[in-house]
């Protein structure tokens, strides 16, 4: 292994335990619940299967190849195919978050907007940071075959020109991702307080107008 390789996994070792660490502390994640990983090459670092993020300890990620081949730590979660496909489907991805969230799960229990957004677009933020997100109906934790359903969703929305970075996974939570921990662990937050508004003001709410959704389209660029 390189200097170079060494330098950068042991850079995603302390990003996923301080991510780990800040949601936990604030709530974002309880229990076993929930997984995080990095793509360092072709090689990935991924939570162990029902670790506790809010006590991770660095050594005990899972280094995992190409080829889903362990290499070292404890066992991968089992998620580790859906973070896989992820990667392998938008390849400015670079770290991927799943969470149990508690109002992005209560939201698939009470009833999404739509299957296709699952929130409406309700802030200017929420449209610039965090974008579409689809529902992805329910699979078992660890189903492989849900990796097939985001993956769709992921190529669906880029040849619309409206790429997303995250999805929401019945009664499981959201998974997100983005080029960084910063970027992806930010659209994690925006996403559950949004859903937390909604669900706060009894989804009465109206999405902003088409014609602020447009001036965010020219001026930020925002992909809606």
């Amino acid at each position: 292994m390189t200097k170079l390789l060494s330098t950068a996994i042991a850079e995603a070792r302390a990003a996923i335990v301080r991510v780990g660490t800040s949601l936990f502390a604030r709530g974002y994640v309880h229990a076993g619940a929930g997984n995080i990983s990095a793509r360092i090459g072709d090689d990935y670092l991924i939570t162990p299967t029902d670790a506790a993020l809010g006590f991770l300890d660095s050594d005990q990620l899972a280094l995992v190849d190409a080829d889903g081949e362990q290499i070292a730590g404890n066992r991968a979660s089992k998620t580790l195919a859906l973070h896989q496909r992820i990667y392998a489907a938008d390849p400015a991805a670079r770290f991927v978050v799943h969470t149990h969230s508690t109002h992005l799960v209560a939201l698939t229990l009470s009833g999404v907007w739509n299957p296709d957004d699952v929130l409406p677009p309700l802030t200017p933020y929420y449209v610039m940071k965090v974008g579409h997100v689809p529902l992805i109906p329910y699979h078992r934790p660890g189903d492989p075959r849900v990796a097939d359903v985001v993956t769709a969703r992921i190529a669906d929305r880029a040849a619309r020109g409206t790429p997303i970075r995250a999805v929401l996974l019945d009664r499981l939570g959201p998974v997100v991702w983005g080029p960084d921990a910063a970027t992806a662990t930010a659209v994690l937050e925006e996403l559950e307080e949004t859903a937390r508004l909604w669900m706060l003001t009894d989804r009465r709410p109206e999405p902003l107008h088409a014609s602020a959704l447009d001036e965010l389209r020219s001026t930020f660029d925002a992909a809606w």
